[in-house]
């Protein structure tokens, strides 16, 4: 059984960091990109930052600078480093693993952890 678990959020000032953690299982996890996802009430899902298999990084521009992704394949996490959070980073963060294989997309989702940045 395939599950993606994440921790880590909560209600910080404007300013803040918090550190977000998703702990995969099930899966062979060092094959796979794990993104950080957000959505707020009334918006898109959008792609924070991403992580490939090899190590390669991207992020959205509204975060660059101030997020940073990393994976440790040893302990199947993946964190998520958010410094000088700002009352628009507010939203509901959903981690993904993502690896496609001979034409098959294995494409696991978790519960999702709430953040919200107050002014």
């Amino acid at each position: 059984q395939v599950q993606l678990v994440e921790s880590g959020g909560g209600l910080v000032q404007a300013g803040g960091s918090l550190r977000l953690s998703c702990t995969a299982s099930g899966i062979a996890f060092s094959r796979y990109a794990v993104g950080w996802y957000r959505q707020a009430p009334g918006n898109q899902r959008e792609l924070v930052a991403i992580v490939s298999s090899g190590g390669d990084t991207r992020y959205t521009d509204s975060v660059k600078g101030r997020f940073t992704i990393s994976r440790d394949n040893a302990k199947n996490t993946v964190a998520l480093q958010m410094n000088s959070l700002k009352p628009e980073d507010t939203a509901v963060y959903y981690c993904n693993a993502k690896y496609d294989y001979l034409n098959r997309a294995y494409d696991y989702w978790g519960q999702g952890t709430q953040v919200t940045v107050s002014s």
